[in-house]
């Protein structure tokens, strides 16, 4: 992951254990959406017991994987939304005639 934003140079990582929100994140829809697959499941009687725990265990090891930068993107906008930072100023000023 880049250090911060090519277009407007926001930095990602503002400290030690940034991204610890992100992974709260992950894991909080994680298991609410196991949880809420379990009981749609075992009250419906869809699938056998053994093949539900296959399912949601699966579930629980894939879906964090492809939800972790996802994750990430909530987390930055969690956060800029709650503690914005000033935008870090580009490396090089516009000229005066660009600036109209």
């Amino acid at each position: 992951m880049y250090p911060q934003c090519q277009q407007c140079g926001y930095r990602f990582q503002r400290e030690v254990g940034y991204w610890l929100g992100a992974i709260y994140v992950n894991y909080g829809l994680t298991a609410l959406i196991v949880t809420a697959a379990y009981f749609a499941l075992f009250f419906t009687d869809a699938l056998p017991p053994q093949q539900v725990l296959w399912l949601l265990t699966a579930f629980c090891v894939l879906f964090p994987l492809w939800f972790f930068r996802y994750a990430r993107s909530i987390w930055i906008a969690f956060d800029m939304y709650f503690d914005p930072e000033p935008i870090a100023k580009a490396a090089s000023p516009k000229p005066a005639d660009e600036q109209q």
